[in-house]
């Protein structure tokens, strides 16, 4: 019996060599803890995999936050009046807010909404506003209408925008012409004139006989200066946003209204009127009327 329980067990283990050998499994990795893994944690590596170009909403709110504030003091130097520098600017990102996709593709989305604000805060509808009747903004210390902001807004809008633009944001001629949708050397004209009408009015800021760098500085430095002293206080994006929605809503609403009462009184008065018929006007005595049939054989003469 022992013999054959050991016969056995040798069989079988026989069996076994005999038998395909079987794969081998990888070892199991040693746990490492948390803070000693290679890479972010779960959260950031979730993040991370689900990075990609930033929302319409994101993108909207930096081009706000990085441009608002310097557009705001351009507004400034073109209107002179704080209110409406920072309606301007916020119209003009409202607008891009409505056309995003073309923005958002634009080459330079942050002149689209420059040349947006500018527009706007040069629009000559604004001299009918009550607030176009009140003085620019004053000076701090002296209370009085500021030398450089009265001096600037006597120049021309165009004039104006051309200074702006070349010595205040610091574009070239070209640009400065590109944006003001002029030639180039009408652009030149445009700045040489405002600069001298500038120096004639404000002979303490040494424009005359300086280079046109020279000028250039000068006048930077100067308007930096002045829209310092006057800050314009912006709303945030999201309020900017939303109050585009919501005048965006307000107006396809209108348009609506508008086109249903047109398509109201145009059926109210086919209805009312379509009843109504042709009454010829009373003849004169003597004289057949129209549709008389003595009037179609003539008159009849009696023997």
């Amino acid at each position: 019996m022992g013999f054959t329980a050991r016969k056995a067990q040798e069989i079988r283990k026989v069996g076994k060599s005999r038998q395909a050998p079987r794969t081998r499994t990888a070892p199991r990795p040693r746990r490492v803890p948390r803070t000693a893994e290679a890479g972010p944690p779960p959260d950031a590596a979730h993040t991370d995999a689900r990075s990609g170009p930033p929302s319409p909403t994101a993108a909207f709110d930096a081009l706000y936050d990085r441009h608002a504030p310097s557009l705001a003091r351009q507004a400034f130097l073109l209107t002179g009046r704080t209110r409406l520098s920072a309606e301007a600017v916020e119209r003009a990102f409202q607008l891009a807010w409505e056309c995003w996709p073309e923005v958002a593709k634009d080459h330079d989305p942050a002149g689209w909404v420059r040349a947006a604000a500018h527009e706007y805060a040069l629009s000559p509808w604004h001299r009918f506003r009550p607030s176009s009747f009140r003085s620019p903004a004053r000076a701090a210390g002296s209370g009085r209408p500021d030398p450089l902001l009265t001096a600037l807004l006597r120049l021309p809008a165009p004039y104006r925008r051309a200074l702006l633009l070349h010595d205040a944001v610091g574009l070239g001629l070209a640009e400065t012409a590109a944006e003001v949708e002029a030639s180039t050397p009408a652009a030149a004209g445009r700045l040489a004139h405002a600069r001298q009408v500038l120096a004639g009015h404000l002979p303490e800021l040494g424009l005359d006989g300086a280079s046109p760098a020279g000028q250039r500085a000068i006048l930077c430095e100067r308007l930096a200066g002045l829209t310092a002293a006057h800050p314009v206080r912006m709303p945030a994006a999201r309020a900017v946003r939303t109050g585009g929605e919501r005048s965006t809503r307000r107006r396809t609403r209108g348009a609506i209204g508008l086109t249903g009462l047109i398509v109201a009184l145009t059926v109210t008065t086919l209805w009312t009127g379509g009843g109504e018929r042709y009454v010829p006007p009373p003849g004169r005595p003597g004289v057949p009327a129209a549709g008389d049939p003595q009037a179609e054989h003539g008159p009849r003469h009696h023997r």
